[in-house]
């Protein structure tokens, strides 16, 4: 799994959102995430909306997102 395949899903699951996957090592990777639909909901909230759209995906091929999620302004 690589960066783009991270970010494809997250774009699947929320449609709505700005995506963008660093990573360069494989299995480390970062997301920043922002999306109108996180308006009015929390950080914890917001990430599992995230981890929703990555399915079964840290079984293995995954080892290590970092989130950053934020609702426009």
């Amino acid at each position: 799994m690589d960066a783009l395949d991270i970010q494809k899903l997250i774009e699947a699951g929320l449609p709505d959102a700005t995506v963008k996957v660093l990573g360069d090592d494989g299995q480390h990777f970062e997301a920043y995430v922002q999306s109108p639909s996180f308006i009015g909901k929390g950080l914890v909230a917001q990430h599992k909306m995230v981890y929703a759209t990555l399915g079964t995906s840290f079984e293995g091929a995954l080892h290590a997102l970092a989130l950053k999620t934020s609702a426009p302004s």
